[in-house]
């Protein structure tokens, strides 16, 4: 298992951008991307340092891994 990196809400929305992810809405500090092929919607809070939990719950909604999310970067 690959250790996680530590990024901000914005370096992983542009990450999920390349993994053709949308920016649906935001709400607050809560940003939401969807994939249309397959259907995926993925929040991510908007922070300076996402905490590593949050992280992986994030890669595992946008049914990545965590390989595939440290190559987008």
């Amino acid at each position: 298992m690959s250790k996680l990196p530590v990024i901000s809400g914005r370096e992983c929305v542009s990450a999920l951008q390349r993994a053709d992810f949308r920016v649906r809405r935001q709400k607050g500090s809560h940003i939401v991307m969807q994939k249309d092929d397959p259907y995926r919607v993925v929040s991510i809070p908007n922070h300076k340092a996402l905490k590593p939990g949050t992280l992986r719950g994030i890669i595992n909604d946008a049914g990545l891994s965590v390989d595939e999310f440290r190559e987008l970067l």
